[in-house]
């Protein structure tokens, strides 16, 4: 077996081909290894699914629902600025918890063998602007089978930010951090429009008629999701209607924001790879496994960070796992490490804010041309 795979060198971009990865760190007969024992891993968690898993997510969503009808009453209700920050905070918790350990996950259809209708993975609606149909379409199989291959993936980079050298670079990729900030402010509707592949209308290669369907859908969800939070919920606070409207905007905001830098240290830290489709063709499930591996990133932290996070923290095990309970990866990451150190495989992990840093300074490093990128770097 050959030693610790080679680490990149940080002042270029992480991207291998499929030669480098066969000749300079594993062999076939390696991988394929490597790949059954994943395999195995995942086998002995869906063999152990039963009533743990459905009490964990039940009482997720009870704690969703309280957080809500509190968090609502008290923005309503509140005679203070405290208690009505309070009522913020708690509306905030709930839309959180909505998006990213229900919605989410049951969309990836890891509860369906529990035959409960609310939660199904093809029948779920969350709680924001993105549909969900086209969330299930450019999320769990664009994203997830074509995870950081440049061309195929379109969340890298959302089509509007340069993460890489792979995207040449253009004189508005100056304001890479300007777009990332409007990008996660406005986080749900840019998912919900991610089908649009707007840089492809924009060269004329799609038009807006063919994406008609899909607009239809996200315009008919932001209807819908505008109407209960800036027009319903308001009314029936009467006169003070405004305190209720800010109220729930800061909430979608700060649903917005932590939900983008979730998925951003998942995805885009300094220690990420890229690759390209010649990496993709005739890919064995052991060279899938090795591909997501090196694409993500995880972070730690405690209890209710991983929670929050939908354990999108885990971000290594949900590529490798979509199916599985997401709550599930915590007493799955050791094993994993054990079976990535046994085959010399790096395994990107980190502190949530040391990881976090490192996605900022990728999106300022990519703001520059790559000369003077590299030269920053120097």
């Amino acid at each position: 077996m050959n030693s610790k795979v080679k680490q990149p060198d940080l002042l270029n971009e992480y991207k291998f081909s499929k030669s480098e990865l066969s000749s300079n760190s594993l062999t076939k007969s390696e991988l394929d290894a490597f790949g059954d024992e994943i395999d195995q891993l995942k086998k002995e968690a869906i063999a152990d699914l039963g009533q743990r898993d459905a009490d964990y997510i039940r009482s997720i969503v009870r704690k969703q629902r309280y957080s809500e009808i509190s968090g609502r009453a008290l923005i309503h209700f509140s005679l203070d600025p405290i208690s009505w920050a309070v009522g913020v905070g708690l509306l905030s918790v709930s839309k959180i918890l909505e998006n990213m350990e229900i919605g989410h996950n049951v969309m990836h259809g890891q509860y369906d063998w529990m035959n409960d209708p609310k939660l199904y993975s093809q029948t779920y609606e969350w709680d924001n602007n993105c549909d969900s149909d086209s969330w299930r379409k450019t999320h769990n199989y664009e994203h997830h089978t074509y995870t950081n291959i440049i061309g195929q993936d379109r969340d890298y980079g959302y089509g509007i930010l340069r993460l890489s050298d792979d995207t040449p670079w253009k004189p508005r990729h100056l304001f890479n951090f300007l777009t990332y900030g409007v990008l996660s402010a406005f986080f749900q509707s840019g998912v919900g429009v991610h089908e649009l592949e707007i840089e492809k209308v924009a060269s004329g290669e799609v038009s807006l008629k063919e994406k008609k369907p899909m607009l239809k859908a996200f315009f008919k969800k932001v209807s819908k999701q505008t109407l209960k939070d800036y027009i319903i919920f308001p009314l029936l606070a009467g006169p003070m209607a405004l305190k209720v409207i800010a109220g729930n905007a800061l909430a979608n905001l700060a649903r917005n924001l932590w939900t983008s830098t979730v998925i951003f240290c998942g995805h885009f830290t300094e220690n990420s790879h890229t690759f390209h489709d010649v990496d993709y063709e005739n890919e064995t499930r052991g060279e899938w496994y090795y591909r997501q591996i090196l694409g993500s990133g995880n972070f730690t932290g405690g209890k209710w960070l991983h929670i929050m996070s939908g354990n999108l923290s885990y971000q290594i095990e949900h590529h490798m796992f979509p199916d599985v309970p997401a709550h599930r990866y915590e007493e799955m990451s050791p094993k994993v490490q054990d079976i990535c150190k046994k085959y010399g495989i790096a395994y990107n992990t980190g502190g949530f804010w040391s990881q976090y840093k490192t996605v900022l300074a990728r999106v300022a490093r990519y703001s520059l041309p790559p000369r003077k990128a590299n030269a920053q770097l120097a």
